[in-house]
């Protein structure tokens, strides 16, 4: 295993440090830190460094860094080492996204150069330090990965992983998510300001029915709105819930807002889409780039902090950001012991 690790233990998350951490095994719950603010910062191109002899050069987080020069974003000059230092350097932010939940991945082997595929079951496949975990499903039981420690999130990059996706819920009890997550996906004639404000409406209305949420870029053009939850309710119970509030606010402007999925007759309106709690779909991991140009990533924000464009944030930029941060936006998240009671699912269901 690693020297460089980040401890994580139940619910909590160490104080940042200036230098890489360490890290071993995380809880499902995840952690909390306090780092220092940041200032604004912009993409730039980055050279690869070529790879030495030295073993070592080419070893990240104590996992081997095969075909350490292999460019996984051309447009910036991205190596597979770069991205797997990326990995390493926000362990602390990172892992407690991860931790306990199964993954669906997107698998870019030759970088963005080559096609990439998505990867859901993991069958035989995968470094040793990512957990192999068996799901029933409707008919056939499945075999998925767990990145359980920043060693796990490396394998992942090693092994030419460019996003992850987890589920809602975490192997200590699949059938009962922890989170519900709103997708707000804009058609192509939408403007961000107009994303921000379906975002603050989701927010307002989740209020009402008693519960916090928080906020976070998804490394496109839309927004995540998560609400953590005691893992108490099925799937079942989540995904309708859900669709009831994403219906009720649909209901107040069909015109820009819509939960119907097909992409036709939707280029000047959102997709609020519920769907992302259903069993076995998933959601980007905060932290995740995308497998796009410009290697956007899924950044988790404050309500406050929402006015720039979601494209500031990038596999370059990202770290800097959360070296300077004085306080994490979502550190209430971790220690929200808040469930969808009684009256407000009852509620929602006469919406």
């Amino acid at each position: 295993m690693s020297g460089s690790r980040s401890r994580l233990t139940d619910g909590k998350r160490p104080r940042p440090r200036s230098r890489v951490v360490k890290a071993t095994k995380a809880t499902a719950s995840g952690a909390r830190r306090t780092p220092a603010r940041p200032r604004s910062a912009t993409s730039r191109h980055v050279t690869p460094k070529p790879p030495t002899g030295d073993p070592a050069a080419a070893t990240v987080a104590g996992v081997r860094i095969s075909h350490p020069d292999r460019l996984i974003y051309p447009d910036l000059g991205i190596s597979k080492i770069q991205f797997a230092r990326y990995y390493e350097e926000i362990a602390d932010w990172i892992v407690p996204h991860v931790a306990g939940r199964p993954l669906t991945l997107v698998h870019c082997p030759a970088g963005l150069a080559a096609p990439c595929i998505y990867l859901k079951h993991a069958k035989a496949w995968g470094p040793n330090a990512l957990r192999r975990v068996r799901i029933q499903e409707k008919t056939k039981v499945g075999e998925y990965l767990v990145a359980d420690s920043i060693e796990a999130v490396v394998s992942l990059a090693q092994m030419g992983i460019v996003e992850i996706h987890t589920w809602n819920s975490t192997m200590a009890d699949v059938e009962r998510p922890n989170r519900i997550v709103w997708d707000l996906d804009p058609g192509p004639a939408v403007t961000w300001k107009q994303v921000v404000k379906a975002a603050g409406l989701v927010r307002a209305v989740l209020k009402t029915l008693g519960l916090r949420s928080w906020v976070k870029t998804t490394g496109g053009r839309g927004l995540h709105v998560v609400v953590p939850i005691k893992p108490a309710r099925q799937v079942a119970e989540c995904l309708e819930f859900s669709r009831r509030v994403s219906d009720a606010i649909t209901r107040t402007n069909p015109e820009l807002y819509t939960t119907t999925f097909a992409k036709l007759g939707r280029e000047r309106k959102i997709l609020i889409d519920y769907l992302r709690n259903n069993r076995t779909n998933t959601s980007v991991s905060a932290y995740s780039p995308r497998a796009r140009a410009g290697a956007i990533v899924s950044m988790p924000l404050d309500w406050s902090d929402l006015s720039a464009s979601p494209e500031r944030w990038t596999l370059i930029t990202a770290p800097r950001r959360l070296k300077r941060l004085r306080a994490d936006p979502w550190t209430d998240y971790w220690t929200a012991a808040q469930e969808i009671a009684n009256a407000s699912y009852d509620a929602v269901q006469a919406l």
